[in-house]
């Protein structure tokens, strides 16, 4: 699956119930404050480009903010490190939901929308989030200059650094985040651990038919994401539900059903991880083309032969990089 995250972070924070409490506990009070809570509305729109979904996936949020039509633009970015190019890239992404408010209403005053990345990594957010700590020389600029400047910053949750007592709200909001810090940064058997815990929190769902669907939802993810889970593993996770949820037993026939469909679909570990490298390789060659300079087919070769967090490396300077050389330079 070209991006597993995506569809379990959409499937979440789609319900409501689950975006309020993930307002009300990760973002800042004063966000809060200002939020008709029942004016919210999930759009359908999605804003990530095709040569980028692949590490990011977004959500757009419909309400009222301080008795006005606004809205809230969530972020998820799911690489192994975080991109200084984040608040450019929302920069694009508010201006697009501008252009489409200013369509459908043909003129009128543009909506306030409130930026939030939501990030999951093996590394901290360490890199400065406002707009205009990307632009050279800001810093330094006189004070009454740099109100002419655009600038703006964005709400930041970085999951790596929450501990399992800070994870609170909606069943399906505690779910997502501890599986988010620890799909990347754990080992398989504390990974493994984690899924346990996120199962445990399922048993406070009342709605049977909610905990059917989510739970399908949280072990395809597990499968999805590049890990390297033996079937113990999973046959682990089928125990664990037929014994804390007996009167489903279906369930667990379902779910094992699923993981062997699955398996014939990727077949064999190898097949997947080479198909994986190959559709990095094909991202990485777009934007270098797009953002840089053509590609010689000597460094397209090359690139085949790179590890994934090079590669990753690789696709996050090529929005950046001014020459050739930057890129090469990242090339082992």
């Amino acid at each position: 699956m070209k991006n597993p995250h995506d569809k379990f972070f959409k499937e979440t924070f789609s319900n409501v119930d689950v975006f309020k409490d993930f307002i009300k506990y990760y973002a800042p009070e004063s966000i809060a404050k200002i939020m008709d809570y029942e004016s919210i509305e999930p759009q359908k729109d999605s804003f990530i480009s095709n040569s980028l979904d692949e590490f990011f996936s977004d959500l757009l949020f419909k309400l009222k903010l301080n008795d006005r039509e606004g809205y809230i633009y969530l972020l998820l970015e799911h690489k192994s490190y975080p991109s200084r190019n984040t608040a450019f890239q929302l920069l694009q992404y508010m201006i697009a939901i501008w252009r489409k408010s200013n369509a459908s209403k043909g003129s009128g005053d543009l909506p306030v929308i409130l930026p939030l990345v939501l990030f999951h990594g093996e590394k901290n957010w360490h890199i400065p989030r406002s707009f205009g700590e990307l632009l050279e020389g800001f810093e330094s600029l006189p004070k009454e200059v740099k109100q002419y400047v655009p600038n703006f910053e964005y709400v930041l949750c970085d999951v790596s650094k929450l501990k399992d007592e800070d994870i609170r709200g909606a069943v399906q909001l505690k779910i997502i985040l501890t599986l988010f810090r620890d799909i990347m940064i754990k080992t398989d058997d504390e990974l493994i651990q984690s899924v346990t815990r996120s199962l445990s929190y399922l048993t406070q769902l009342e709605d049977q038919d909610s905990v059917t669907q989510y739970l399908e939802t949280m072990i395809r993810y597990v499968w999805n994401v590049d890990r390297k889970l033996t079937n113990q593993h999973f046959h682990d996770m089928i125990h664990y539900i037929e014994n804390h949820f007996p009167e489903r037993s279906e369930l667990s026939m379902s779910i094992a059903d699923m993981l062997r469909e699955e398996g014939r679909k990727e077949g064999k570990a190898e097949g997947i991880e080479e198909a994986k490298i190959t559709t990095l390789v094909e991202v990485a060659v777009k934007l270098i083309n797009k953002h840089v300079d053509a590609v010689p087919p000597a460094l397209e070769k090359k690139l085949y032969k790179q590890d994934e967090e090079t590669l990753n490396q690789i696709i996050d300077q090529a929005t950046e990089a001014d020459n050739m050389e930057e890129i090469y330079k990242l090339v082992k």
